[in-house]
């Protein structure tokens, strides 16, 4: 092996990371193990994997445990005190799931790390939620990140957490853009179903973001632009045992006018109060200022070696302003039409390592969610301000203990206060509605994750009890991930899940908020009928309750993955509030269920170092129920999209990297007016409800980067895009209404026509 010694050491993470692309086998360690651990090994082709461990375990003291000809477990030798089992537990499966940077385990979940993801078709940018859709059974129907579908949930059925606090706004440019800056996000969990125990809320899937949380003493920096905005961010060193952590980024739209913001501004806008102004005879919008930034701020201190205290802040925000001019009476008027969203969160975790078995997390955050819109309508002389805010309060105890290196315990509690307020204020007629609503729930979990020594078994069994005082409510709500490998490269895993929550966003009119944020959150009143009181109508929302069991199949060698996953799922509670129906259904008030039974399908192949390819396919099937509507029958689903198919590959050479890729999928379903209906009379009679469909959707995305160094310390990226290579004219949504003069108006939303991009980024 001395012809496999080099003089500059490594750090053992990326040597790793050679070791599993040039002999396809997996690695599974703690983070806290392999830290700052280095080898001088120099990786020969010809020499075998037995050999290379031999090196790597007298350079870095570690135990190298080759499980079979693909699983190798890295530990601690015993001697010595490192809290390696808390994360033991996290086996990897498949390592470049699509592309590097995504990885699949063994619990069912997908982990995404913005920092070494590979490129992907249509981004030239790790956006967290962008790339979530790329995992076969996610999909966005409106191509926004504030409206995605994980297996046929609505978007508010998903619990976006942000370093554990609960996020209620995940969007910028109103939902074409992530909210949430990747630079400074180290790992994404993502789970579709059998999720851990420790997350409340969330009936569809959970998408939990964590920023770096160890303190690596050395600075890192970074600035770059788009087409869209500009942003930085700095890892900075304050002494051996603190940290601040700093990001920030802004919209350029409001200073320079770019062909991206003009085919955003096209997409977001088209079915808006704002447009509409400027389409009619008697009024038009002009001064039109348009906006957003975030910024998050975490610090990092280790009092002593086993107790660590992390403060996180956030901040995002949006802004719309533009004047609405008239002339009436041969006199010109103009007033202010505005609206703004933001979320702000602060929290405060406390992590304490008690022995090398027991640690626990405590923390504390409040969420603040507002938007508010003052829209002027000049002509009926009518002023409208809307605003809907969201205060949510948690604290969270979280134990970790580690009975065997094999057997890991998990539980905890967790109090939440969600406080929900509404208001509308009109000024002719006088109007003025103003509703809150508080709830508070208490939550006990429990779990156990057991790895087999052979790394062949996983299971994790646990169950959450939430318990809401308001309604005297108890709900349980058990957990199961179960995995076994047999004949090697084959992988069989059962999920399965009960959950509920007690928010969720509806829809009063579709112009509310000027059309462009038209939902709303609510808290739950688990009221099952209409009720009266005084001026305000109380409409029945149920605590959302879900199920979920799905089973599949996974073959994994030589760089060839094909995965297939079925899945049924059930969730009761809905209400026809929140699934923003647009036909004879819009102003109904029941509740409801939908179902929906599907499968997905992976390939993925991997040529070398150099290409990657993957083919995925989905199938579903998803129906609601309402007992008072459609004669008590089921329907297709607003977001019922039958199959959907992506075809996509990405070329690596250097440090030059392409991607080329197909979205397609079939339409979603619409309702058509009746063959009788009349066009003389002030009502549209409709049809069966969502017995038509769009046609069918097809994009193609192709993007480029290269990157190269400026100086021993600098490296830059230059990366381009297209959105929609073929200009394809896709609709999104259909409906009909009627006019000022009852005449019916088809109206049909388009999805972003070419839309170019490109960044440049440089850090240090």
């Amino acid at each position: 092996m001395a012809q496999n010694i080099q003089k500059e050491k490594q750090p053992l993470i990326i040597i790793l990371k050679q070791l599993e692309e040039q002999f396809n086998i997996s690695f599974s360690f703690a983070d806290d193990t392999v830290k700052d651990k280095e080898s001088r090994i120099l990786i020969d082709k010809n020499t075998s994997i037995e050999a290379v461990l031999k090196v790597l375990e007298k350079d870095t003291k570690l135990d190298f445990e080759l499980i079979d000809n693909r699983f190798i477990i890295i530990r601690a030798p015993k001697k010595e005190k490192a809290n390696f089992s808390i994360q033991n537990l996290e086996e990897v499966v498949v390592t470049n799931y699509l592309t590097s940077g995504i990885t699949k385990l063994n619990d069912g979940s997908i982990t995404i790390k913005p920092q070494t993801l590979g490129i992907l078709p249509g981004l030239i940018e790790p956006d967290v939620l962008q790339t979530i859709q790329a995992i076969p059974g996610v999909l966005s129907t409106d191509e926004t990140v504030s409206n995605i579908n994980v297996r046929g949930g609505t978007h508010d059925q998903n619990l976006l957490l942000w370093d554990g606090i609960k996020m209620y706004q995940s969007g910028h440019f109103f939902g074409l853009i992530s909210a949430f800056n990747p630079y400074t996000t180290k790992r994404v969990n993502v789970y579709k179903n059998g999720s851990r125990a420790k997350y409340g809320d969330g009936v569809s899937s959970i998408i939990d973001m964590q920023l770096p949380d160890d303190i690596d003493h050395e600075f890192k920096a970074g600035i770059g632009f788009n087409l869209i905005n500009a942003d930085g961010y700095a890892k900075i060193p304050l002494s051996k045992n603190t940290e601040l952590q700093l990001s920030t980024r802004r919209s350029i739209t409001d200073l320079i006018n770019t062909v991206t913001f003009e085919q955003y501004s096209k997409r977001i806008f088209q079915d808006s109060d704002f447009t509409k102004s400027k389409s009619g005879n008697n009024s038009i919008s002009q001064n039109e200022n348009f906006y957003f930034y975030d910024i998050t701020a975490k610090f990092l201190y280790d009092i002593t070696p086993a107790d660590k205290l992390r403060v996180h802040f956030l901040h995002v925000d949006n802004n719309l302003n533009y004047d609405e001019q008239s002339t009436i009476n041969q006199r010109s008027e103009a007033l202010n039409s505005k609206l703004s969203q933001r979320n702000s969160a602060i929290g405060i975790t406390y992590i304490k390592d008690w022995t090398d078995k027991l640690s626990t997390t405590s923390q504390a955050y409040v969420s603040n969610y507002d938007l508010d819109a003052t829209n002027f309508d000049i002509i009926n002389n009518q002023r409208l301000i809307q605003e809907n805010e969201v205060y949510d309060g948690s604290l969270k105890f979280d134990i970790n203990y580690t009975a065997h290196n094999l057997l890991k315990i998990n539980g905890g509690y967790q109090f939440t206060e969600v406080g929900i307020s509404n208001l509308e204020d009109v000024n002719n007629p006088p109007f003025r509605s103003f509703i809150r609503k508080v709830i508070r729930t208490h939550a006990i979990y429990a779990e156990t994750g057991f790895l087999s020594r052979s790394a062949g078994t996983r299971l994790n069994f646990g169950g959450r009890l939430n318990y809401i005082n308001k309604f005297n409510m108890l709900l349980a709500e058990p957990r199961l991930s179960f995995s076994q490998r047999f004949l090697n490269h084959f992988r069989f895993e059962v999920l399965g899940e009960f959950k509920s929550q007690t928010t969720s966003q509806i829809i009063d009119l579709q112009n509310d908020f000027l059309g462009i944020e038209k939902r709303r959150w609510v808290l739950a009143n688990n009221n099952t009928e209409v009720i009266e009181d005084g001026n305000q109508t109380i409409y029945p929302v149920p605590v959302l309750k879900s199920k979920q069991l799905s089973a599949g199949i996974h073959f994994n060698k030589n760089r060839l993955l094909i995965s297939a996953e079925a899945y049924l799922k059930k969730v009761n509670g809905i209400t026809t509030r929140s699934q923003g129906f647009q036909n004879q259904y819009q102003f109904e008030n029941e509740i409801g269920s939908y179902e929906i039974k599907g499968i997905d399908f992976l390939l993925n192949k991997q040529f070398s170092d150099i290409i990657s390819s993957w083919l995925s396919y989905s199938y579903s099937s998803n129906d609601y129920l309402f007992k008072k509507l459609n004669d008590g029958n089921p329907f297709p689903n607003n977001v019922d999209i039958k199959h959907i198919l992506t075809f996509a590959g990405s070329y690596t050479y250097n440090n030059l990297k392409l991607a080329l890729g197909l979205n397609y999928h079939t339409g979603k379903p619409f309702t058509e007016p009746a063959d009788n209906d009349s066009p003389d009379d002030d009502t549209i009679t409709y049809a069966s409800p969502n017995s038509n469909r769009l046609d069918d959707y097809l994009r193609v995305d192709c993007s480029a980067i290269y990157e190269f160094n400026i100086s021993d310390d600098a490296h830059a990226t230059v990366g381009a895009s297209i959105w929609n290579l073929l200009n394809k004219k896709n609709i999104l949504n259909s409906y009909y209404n009627l006019d000022s003069d009852n005449i019916r108006n088809k109206v049909e939303n388009e999805s972003l026509g070419i839309t170019p991009n490109v960044s440049f980024r440089v850090s240090f």
